[in-house]
């Protein structure tokens, strides 16, 4: 499979659930199923994934056992386990599932990277390391590319907060306002 272009996976799942949808008596190859379960996972869509996991066949389920392995990632997902998420992804995939899984992990990990940055002044090196899915010394190394501050005698990661505009929060008059001038609108 050549190299996932994220533009085209809205493409990928319209065509996969097209197939799913055309399968004679509505029952799709495992193949078809893996792969949409796993792109849902990609877009980080739990809920479709959820309904997809729900919808296909035990049969199915049961002649092949990459499907689970692939909603093992998906029920880690589902309850925010990053831990979980990198032990579940360290599988055998086959070479059509491959390189979706690692470019979920990939998305997995800078995703726990964002998060980090976000809500930690300061973080264990070793939970940091389990954030992130990565040995200590190179989720340290991980952490210093970013120009994050690595302590070496406290074993301690501290996060650059990312630079940005702050979100500012409209006051609840604001707020009340607005909902009021648009349900005026829509009675009128």
């Amino acid at each position: 499979m050549a190299p996932i272009e994220f533009g085209n996976i809205d493409i990928l799942i319209r065509d996969l659930e097209s197939q799913e949808l055309e399968s004679p008596c509505g029952i799709a190859t495992a193949l078809i199923y893996g792969q949409l379960l796993a792109f849902y996972l990609l877009q980080q869509d739990i809920n479709n994934a959820r309904y997809l996991w729900k919808r296909i066949p035990q049969a199915v389920k049961q002649s092949n056992a990459e499907l689970a392995l692939i909603w093992a990632v998906g029920q880690k997902m589902w309850v925010r386990d990053f831990p979980g998420i990198y032990t579940e992804l360290q599988q055998e995939w086959s070479d059509a599932i491959k390189p979706i899984m690692s470019a979920l992990e990939d998305i997995i990990r800078q995703k726990a990277l964002d998060l980090v940055s976000k809500a930690y002044s300061s973080i264990s090196a070793v939970e940091f390391s389990q954030f992130v899915g990565l040995p200590v010394e190179q989720a340290a190394n991980e952490a210093i590319m970013k120009g994050w501050q690595a302590d070496q005698v406290s074993k301690m990661i501290i996060p650059k907060k990312p630079s940005g505009k702050a979100q500012t929060t409209l006051s609840s008059e604001i707020q009340l306002a607005q909902l009021t001038d648009f349900v005026s609108f829509l009675e009128n």
